[in-house]
Order: structure tokens, then sequence, then C-alpha cells
């Protein structure tokens, strides 16, 4: 089945809204939150409408109902991953599926294999969104471990060459994205994780930016935990993903204690559940969960190959229309190897915040700032880019409106 743009836009109803003044919207800011289709708005709502109820609990059949739809959206998620169900955990965020990872590794006991001491090392990369960058810095803090880094060329790629002085046999994580939300860079994976679990190291993979626009199987992937979150993959907000493999989640101590992770409770003790439950105390995310499960059912209906290749299609679009305007300088590399559908850059002496007001008066909703990766910008030499990023309801027509606002702003700011 050919992609078929149109009827994909048409299933998003805040594309066929207009904003200042009567102009069409163009949103390319998929990077930072995506657009919601029809069926996942519907399936969220639904849920409150007709089967609202506390999941694992009660013996009503509206909490059955809910039950049901929870746990089938845990399989759904399972299947769109490739992993096993009971792999699956439901988090608010892929920041807090990070955080969790992070902070019960150093909950972890004396013996434990995810415990960490002085001596030990953490790895991270120079091009980490805040949220795989400061969990780590704060875990190497409370345990004396040694945080380390590679770091990234002028061209935005990871400079692996010294891969060995970097993933030594004292590293205990290697955590990194798999595509920058800066760069748009696809980081390589294959020597990295042989590398760290030659180490007898962890790999955790923050997904935000590549499980929603390609196919992923964790199998394939060999990490040991991967995130993402479900609001970039046109699902609600409030829920995220943790993946991790099952033998590492039966060792890995809880995240949050409460309600629905124990197996026994006495006035001075409790045990825990096995995962996933172990790692979903409270009352969880229920609808946001079901919107998630209908958000994976619509892409997978689409087809992420189908997906990848339009975003492929429109990157290269993007990238010939961008270059060849005046004094534009792409920040990231300007190949399309190993690379996602995420542009940054900057235009001349315009500030990328006047640049970005100027196009939202043109309809054109892009993001401009660090991007919540300021070690990368800094690095790079830039104080903020302007940042355009396509999913699978935008079309050439969008690339050519963005292009325009741009030239339309090198005039008005002269």
């Amino acid at each position: 089945m050919s992609f078929n743009a149109g009827a994909v836009i048409a299933d998003f109803p805040i594309l066929s809204r207009t904003v200042r003044d009567g102009k069409r919207l163009v949103y390319l800011d998929s990077g930072a939150t995506s657009q919601k289709p029809t069926e996942v708005i519907d399936a969220e709502s639904n849920f409150y409408r007709m089967h609202n109820a506390a999941v694992h609990r009660g013996a009503h059949q509206l909490a059955e109902e809910a039950t049901d739809a929870y746990e089938g959206a845990r399989s759904i998620v399972a299947q769109f991953l490739g992993a096993s169900v009971n792999e699956i955990i439901f988090t608010k965020s892929a920041t807090e599926s990070l955080n969790l990872v992070a902070y019960a590794m150093g909950n972890a006991p004396a013996g434990n294999r995810f415990q960490l001491k002085s001596g030990d090392e953490i790895v991270i990369t120079e091009m980490e969104h805040h949220a795989n960058l400061i969990p780590w810095q704060q875990l190497a803090a409370r345990t004396g471990a040694t945080l380390k880094w590679f770091e990234v060329t002028p061209e935005g790629r990871l400079d692996l060459s010294n891969i060995d002085s970097i993933i030594t046999s004292k590293t205990k994580v290697v955590a990194l994205t798999h595509q920058s939300n800066v760069l748009g860079t696809i980081n390589p994976l294959s020597e990295i994780v042989k590398r760290a679990h030659a180490a007898g190291g962890v790999v955790v993979l923050d997904a935000c930016q590549s499980v929603p626009h390609m196919p992923i199987n964790v199998k394939e992937l060999e990490v040991d935990f991967l995130t993402f979150s479900g609001h970039k993959a046109v699902g609600p907000t409030g829920v995220g993903i943790l993946w991790g493999r099952e033998d590492l989640l039966s060792e890995l101590p809880p995240f949050l204690t409460g309600g629905s992770m124990i197996e026994n409770v006495t006035m001075t003790s409790a045990t825990w559940a096995k995962a996933p439950k172990k790692f979903e105390a409270g009352v969880p995310n229920m609808a946001q969960a079901v919107g998630l499960g209908a958000a994976l059912t619509y892409l997978n209906r689409i087809g992420m190959d189908q997906i990848f290749s339009h975003e492929k299609a429109l990157t290269k679009y993007g990238m010939s229309a961008l270059l060849e305007i005046p004094d534009l300088s792409i920040v990231g590399p300007t190949d399309l190897e190993m690379r996602g559908g995420t542009l940054s850059f900057t235009v001349g002496d315009i500030h990328p915040h006047d640049l970005g007001q100027y196009l939202d008066s043109q309809g054109v909703a892009v993001r401009t700032g660090h991007h919540c990766a300021w070690p990368l910008t800094r690095k790079l030499g830039v104080p903020a880019t302007t940042r355009a990023s396509f999913y699978l309801y935008n079309t050439n027509a969008d690339i050519d409106a963005l292009v325009d606002g741009i030239r339309n702003a090198q005039k008005y700011f002269g």
C-alpha cells in the first residue's frame, strides 16, 4: 500500500484549523510533541465515558473492562517493540522511565548486579537530552561513580574513535539516545552495545525520537532497557514506556512503593510483585495507556516502514531546500545517511527566537532554543537553533511554507 499523505492529514483534526488571522497551520514541531488522530482522542475519551474504574482492583464489571483495556494496551506496546508483555512498564513519561532506572540502580543493595560504587563508570554522550543526562549525573553524585561521555564531532556524529578508553571494565551503564532531538543523527548502536556488554555493563536507550518514526525491535537492537514517550508517537500526554529485559527487571529494585506493586505486606516488611507490577505503584494512567494502544495500532496500520520512508523523502527535500537559502547553516549532519527528520539551523544574524516568532506569524510552528540539550549546543558553538521536525502528516508543501517564511524573515529583518 502506498503512503497517502492526504488521508493521513484528514485523520488529525487540529491540522484543519487555522492560526494567526486565518493562516493554514503548518506544524513542524513533532520532535517536541506530535498531534493526535481522531481515533486516539476517541479511545481515551471513550474509556472515561464507558469503562472508567481502577484497574487490577474490584470485582465489578467496570473494573474488569478497565483492566482488560489497560492490559490490552500493554500487549499492543509489546508487539510494537517485539517484546514480551511482562517487559513493558507504563510510566507517566520517558523522563520518569529514565529516572526509574537510574534511581532503582542507586537503591540496589550490596551484591545486586546494579549496585554502583566509587570507581564504577557511567557512560553517556554529549548529544543527550537533559532527560538522559541529569539522572545519570545525579546517580554518579550519589554513588561516587565516574561520569564519562562520547564527544560529538563538528559534523554532528558521535566520535567512537576512542571507544576502548570510554567503555572499560569499570563501565556499569551506557546510556545514550538513539536519535538526537537536535541534530537528527541516528547513532550506530552495534559497536557500542557489543563493547558495553563485553565490559559487563547494561545499555539504556532513549528512543523517544526513533520509536515513533521507524521500525524498532528490541531484540534486534540488543539493548537492555529502552524508553519512549506516548505523546511523541501520536498518543496522549501523561504516558511513557520503559522496556527492560525480563531477567534484568527481576533484579532491579523498585522505584516507587505503595499499592499494586506488592506481593505480601506486614507491619514491618514487604515483598514485591514481579515486573511489570513491581514498577507500577498506585492507580496507573489508565486512559492514557489505552490511548497509547490506539496510537500504536494507528501507526502499525499505516506501517512503520512507510512512515520512515516518507520522512526520509521529506528530509531529503527539506535539506536541499534549506541549503539553497543564503546564510542558512544546518546544525548537524548534512548528508542523509543515518539521520532522521529533524533539521536544526541558524540563519545569519537573525536570532532563532526572532525567526521562530516570525515563522509563527506566518502559521509555521517550529521549535527554537537549546532543545533541552545545553551541553550539545555549547559544544557546537550555537546558543540556540531553529528546529523543524517532520512526521507522517507533513508534506513538501509544509517545507515550502517553511522556506518561504525564512526568506521573508530575511527581508523583514534586513
